[in-house]
């Protein structure tokens, strides 16, 4: 069966490679993005997490950087950044995934991807939106 968390580290893959390349094109990246692993990977859900982090990326950018005190959006280590990202899609636009998973799963990605100090800043940052937004609705 496709794993959720593969499609998660499919999608950060992604959208790492589209933001250094500044190139927020989902179709160019699945056919140029050789490099991702895709073995294993639940790919609509991957593609529902791209597609939904590049059309919503200015909300998203936004909701974050309202908790982030002291760190601008494009400021952030860029691995955090697209966790981030992620994450909040799911918050607000994946009802049928809890929020907790949504956090826990960030995290993990933050520890597998990240730096020494990712995962507690993924933490606090979507400790915070999950605090002070309602969960769940459009942005």
């Amino acid at each position: 069966m496709p794993s959720r968390h593969r499609a998660r580290e499919f999608s950060l893959k992604a959208l790492y490679q589209m933001d250094i390349s500044k190139s927020w094109d989902v179709e160019s990246i699945l056919q140029n993005g050789g490099f991702i692993d895709r073995k294993g990977v639940d790919m609509d859900y991957s593609l529902k997490l791209l597609k939904g982090v590049v059309e919503n990326r200015e909300a998203i950018d936004k909701v974050i950087e309202e908790v982030s005190i002291h760190w601008r959006i494009d400021r952030m280590n860029v691995v955090d950044r697209n966790i981030l990202r992620i994450a909040v899609f799911e918050l607000f636009y994946c009802p049928e995934t809890p929020y907790k998973v949504v956090i826990d799963e960030a995290i993990e990605l933050a520890k597998t991807y990240g730096t020494e100090d990712s995962p507690s800043f993924v933490n606090g940052i979507l400790d915070s939106i999950a605090r002070k937004h309602v969960l769940h609705e459009p942005l």
